[in-house]
């Protein structure tokens, strides 16, 4: 499996930003799909996960806690990327956002992660 991120960026607090990670390779091994990212000097942390309901169609699971409805994850179909709506940033979100697939491999489970994608949110 390979994810290819994109969407990063500068934006002022309170805008918004959208990040994609499409996934290619055996995409039909994906269980879980979710972001995560790692602020400076600090440890990677999850920001949000949705699980395969079928078709490449992905459900959002879970949100961190810090999320407060702010954003939203969600993949609708095969050849589509998982994407990742942020809105009402804040300072505190800029981070480096890491893309994650879970797969059912025959030698057990794997994670699999994009190259990262810088989010600065700053006026």
């Amino acid at each position: 499996v390979q994810l290819a991120e994109s969407g990063g960026g500068l934006v002022q607090p309170g805008g918004s930003l959208r990040l994609s990670c499409l996934p290619s390779g055996s995409t039909k091994t994906i269980m879980v799909m979710g972001w995560y990212r790692q602020r400076a000097g600090k440890q990677r942390e999850m920001v949000a996960t949705a699980r395969a309901r079928g078709g490449g169609r992905f459900a959002a699971e879970s949100y961190a806690d810090f999320v407060a409805g702010r954003f939203t994850v969600s993949r609708n179909g095969d050849r589509t990327p998982l994407t990742l709506q942020m809105d009402r940033l804040a300072s505190d979100d800029t981070a480096v956002y890491y893309c994650n697939a879970r797969a059912a491999e025959p030698t057990g489970v794997r994670d699999y992660w994009g190259q990262g994608t810088q989010v600065t949110v700053s006026s």
